[in-house]
């Protein structure tokens, strides 16, 4: 099956009519607002399963379990806490007049109003929650969207354009498909807001297409997120831990960690703790293992056994992570045995490029500042993790570092916390969304002042008075 492609000219009369619609309606209701919420989880518990079963064909194979919890469980509950919040969200701010009209009867507050229509452009690797739970928030900031996804989950997207069909009104949500020059199409679409999800190679193109109508981004991007084990952590807990998020998704997250820190008296420790770890989750092997997700295709699969020819012949010792010493080399999908790197060096490959598969690059340490330094000498990653217990050790590192976010003593965690903002920095990706972080993204703080019924502020129009120069001249001092 072949995505369908869309004109320019197609997309831009979906924008228009969206943008027709946002102004004929106006301001959408609370219960407006929650309808189109509740419309998207009866969407997902309706046709989860046949959303997962998709995801499972565009990978080869998918993990249904996985995808059960990451992208539909997930999703919903997104939309859930998104809906339980959304009419606090919406109460007017009040602000400090200054004085002394605050005593006179100014006013002062932030509405906050619905930027209007929202491109999505969604990624391949969680297909369904990275449309799901940013349209979550664009629902309860009031807006409308047109969602780009992923050509690499063909099946996926197209099910997705299919029951968002069903599901709204092309003025409400609209999914259009197709390959590359749909996506960069789209991205020169005069959206009020833009959210990409992907690869900081594209995010570049997805910027200078957005600035020609100055649309305001949303990037989540990705990085080389970094784990610090700190001398005091539990190596098997901290190994169990990473090594779940390296498999997850067979690696293949944004926020999986990307290589680990590990103090050098403890490496053997850890890489047997992490081969351990990986046999207690796929006790019968990884191969024929519903458990364990395919790589998503065959340039992704070549590009990662590149990775580890790359290291291999640039003098790194890769140990495979193959509990029932399983053949890789015959199998009808594109799984990946996990693979540990010691002691990569910066001339790797493994080291350059964000890896996004199954691949764990051991550095080994004697001092936390050197590890602090290395990262600090590198771009700004989308999450990073500290494992111990030594309190000053932890604040030396998250004091020292900066990231998206973080994790302690666990990996990607924080990203499931709805409380909590979800973004990168720098070369990791610019704004945040999630819970009440995504309500104020996706909406116009308007800044709305109330005048006194009072004369007092005649004094400042002319003709000047000798009043007036003694209350400026109050006012400049130090």
């Amino acid at each position: 099956m072949a995505l369908d492609g869309i004109s320019a000219d197609g997309m831009g009369a979906i924008l228009a009519k969206q943008k027709a619609a946002n102004i004929r309606d106006g301001i959408p209701s609370a219960e407006q607002r929650e309808a189109w919420i509740d419309k998207s989880i009866d969407l997902l518990v309706t046709h989860g399963e046949a959303l997962s079963k998709a995801m499972a064909e565009d990978f080869g194979h998918r993990s249904i379990d996985q995808s059960n919890l990451t992208d539909i469980a997930g999703s919903i509950g997104t939309l859930k806490f998104c809906r339980k919040h959304l009419r606090k969200w919406m109460r007017p701010e009040k602000r400090k007049v200054e004085f002394p009209l605050g005593l006179l009867g100014s006013k002062a507050q932030i509405q906050y109003q619905p930027k209007g229509v929202i491109g999505v452009i969604s990624p391949w690797n969680f297909p369904v929650n990275l449309t799901f739970a940013p349209l979550a928030n664009v629902f309860a900031a009031g807006n409308r969207a047109m969602i780009k996804p992923s050509e690499f989950t063909e099946k996926t997207s197209e099910l997705m354009a299919e029951l968002v069909s069903k599901y709204y009104t092309e003025e409400e949500v609209a999914v259009v498909t197709g390959g590359p020059d749909v996506g960069a199409l789209f991205t020169k679409l005069p959206f009020d807001h833009m959210i990409f999800t992907g690869a900081t190679s594209i995010a570049h193109h997805v910027m200078r297409a957005a600035a020609d109508n100055l649309v305001p981004l949303t990037l989540e991007l990705g990085g080389k997120s970094p784990v610090i084990l700190g001398k005091s952590a539990d190596v098997e807990k901290a190994a169990s831990r990473i090594m779940a998020g390296k498999t997850l998704n067979a690696g293949q997250l944004c926020l999986a960690p990307d290589y680990a820190f590990v103090p050098e008296e403890k490496t053997s420790e850890f890489v047997g703790a992490a081969q351990a770890a990986v046999g207690k989750m796929f006790p019968e092997g990884l191969k024929d293992n519903d458990d364990y997700t395919s790589v998503v295709n065959q340039r992704h699969f070549d590009r990662l056994n590149s990775y580890l020819d790359d290291a291999r012949e640039k003098g790194a010792e890769v140990i495979e992570i193959n509990p029932q010493d399983e053949n890789f080399s015959q199998q009808p999908h594109h799984k990946m045995a996990p693979h540990i790197v010691l002691n990569p060096t910066d001339d790797m490959k493994v080291m350059q490029d964000e890896i996004f598969g199954p691949i764990l690059p051991l550095k080994s340490y004697n001092e936390t500042k050197d590890a602090v330094a290395y990262i600090n000498d590198h771009p700004r990653p989308l999450g990073l993790y500290y494992f111990g217990d030594d309190a000053g050790e932890r604040e030396m590192v998250l004091n020292n570092t900066t990231s998206g976010g973080v994790t302690v003593n666990d990996v990607i965690f924080h990203v499931a916390q709805e409380d909590l903002p979800f973004g990168g920095v720098g070369p990791s990706g610019m704004g945040a969304y999630h819970g009440r972080d995504g309500f104020f993204e996706f909406s116009h703080k308007k800044a709305i002042y109330t005048q006194t019924g009072n004369e007092i502020l005649a004094m400042m129009r002319p003709p000047y008075t000798d009043k007036f120069r003694k209350q400026i001249a109050g006012r400049m001092k130090k």
